[in-house]
């Protein structure tokens, strides 16, 4: 059988949670990832590829930065483990001026 998904997606996953480990989605005790678990999966169930559904992980990594002053760091790890084209995909999800 062949794999659905690459290693980079895997690699995604593990930033993404590891990013967002000590947040909770409002109000609840659930946590984060599990929102972007979801949107990750309607990019996938929608015919989106595995670039759109890696920034579907990342989308909030931006602007969810803690410290706000590793935004850099980010778009440089980003940029470096999963393209530009992710990165531009993830910037464009980004609120506000980061």
């Amino acid at each position: 059988m062949t794999a659905q998904f690459t290693d980079r997606f895997a690699e995604a996953f593990k930033y993404a949670a590891q990013e967002h480990r000590y947040q909770l989605r409002k109000g609840t005790s659930i946590p984060y990832i599990s929102h972007l678990m979801s949107v990750s999966a309607l990019i996938w169930e929608n015919g989106g590829d595995e670039d759109q559904a890696i920034a579907g992980l990342l989308h909030d990594v931006i602007e969810d930065a803690e410290p706000p002053s590793a935004v850099t760091r980010i778009r440089q790890e980003i940029l470096d483990k999963f393209g530009k084209r992710v990165l531009d995909l993830v910037e464009g999800c980004t609120d506000g001026e980061q």
